[in-house]
């Protein structure tokens, strides 16, 4: 039985040959998303707006009434779409509502909303108990975005560090580039569809990075390879047939995730849709900058057939000299 190959061993590809203008293309995208996220701004969940937290449980039911529980506090919070989540048992849930904009400076505000929420929901299910209320405050709130800034830099600042001490300065600066690439197309897609974005988006951004350099490393690998092996080969040829060469990798790796993802992504929970579509994008921006972000710039930061080759030191020369050899 002959094994299924979804890329054929012969696969040339010129990737590289369109380098400019997708360079170009890419360069406006990471430029329009950034713009977004400034005009639009980023529609915070309560992680990063602030709001509150309710426990609740349904007495003597197997399962709590979460679509009928949604609309009811979607109503009270004035249209507003709030995050219900099973919390343990199934007849158990967690009902997090955004604070509205009148609310900031006036600490009663949150304490009435609530109040108004839970009376409201005790008259529509009696069978409710009230386990629990929890604030999260816009002070903590700012904290929780400024820790999840730190969190993203420092990932950046790190992978780029290690393919620098593990390669070449140059791939350390072409695998930071194209994590930018990502991350900021990422933002972009968020600040255009004003989906929520939350601690689990920022769990999503770091699975992508993640992603998107296992990706870039499994090129720069077979680049610093091919690098040693064909020393008078052009560089743009070189990394197209580097980029060929790990294509079956890239495109089983992907699909085998997608395979995951679309499921979960159409039937899954409203709740894991924003954390589904974010990876589902990812995957797609991540493993178009491997190819058309980080493996290009190694041309214009000036890599060639001498990368990785060990520079001879002055005593070493002169030794050789010494013995005649030239």
């Amino acid at each position: 039985m002959r094994l299924l190959k979804l890329v054929p061993d012969d696969t040339n590809i010129k990737f590289l040959r369109w380098r400019l203008p997708f360079y170009i293309i890419s360069l406006l995208l990471i430029v329009a998303s950034w713009a977004l996220v400034y005009t639009n701004g980023l529609n915070y969940g309560v992680d990063f707006a602030g709001g509150q937290e309710i426990r609740a449980t349904f007495v003597g039911q197997p399962e709590a009434p979460i679509a009928k529980l949604r609309a009811a506090v979607a109503e009270l919070d004035n249209g507003n779409d709030p995050v219900i989540q099973r919390f343990g048992d199934p007849n158990t849930v967690s009902i997090r509502v955004k604070l509205p904009p009148e609310a900031k400076g006036d600490p009663a505000f949150a304490d009435k909303m609530t109040a108004a929420i839970t009376a409201q929901l005790k008259q529509d299910f009696p069978a409710i108990r009230i386990d629990g209320v929890d604030s999260v405050s816009g002070k903590v709130s700012g904290e929780f975005r400024q820790q999840a800034i730190y969190a993203l830099l420092a990932a950046m600042f790190a992978i780029a560090m290690y393919i620098w001490v593990r390669f070449e300065w140059q791939f350390g600066v072409g695998a930071l580039f194209a994590l930018v690439h990502d991350v900021s197309l990422t933002l972009g897609l968020f600040a255009l569809t004003q989906m929520e974005f939350s601690l689990q988006i920022v769990a999503a951004i770091l699975a992508i990075i993640g992603y998107s350099l296992n990706d870039t490393i499994v090129v720069y690998d077979r680049i610093r390879e091919n690098l040693k092996k064909f020393r008078k080969m052009q560089l743009p040829e070189l990394l197209d047939l580097s980029v060929n060469e790990t294509l079956a990798r890239t495109v089983m790796t992907s699909l085998t995730l997608l395979i995951a993802l679309i499921p979960l992504l159409i039937f899954g929970p409203a709740n894991l849709f924003g954390l589904t579509a974010a990876i589902t994008f990812g995957i797609f921006v991540g493993t178009y900058s491997s190819i058309y972000m980080a493996a290009p710039i190694l041309i214009w930061l000036g890599v060639d057939s001498h990368s990785f080759v060990p520079q001879e030191s002055v005593a070493d020369r002169q030794d050789r000299i010494a013995r005649g050899e030239m």
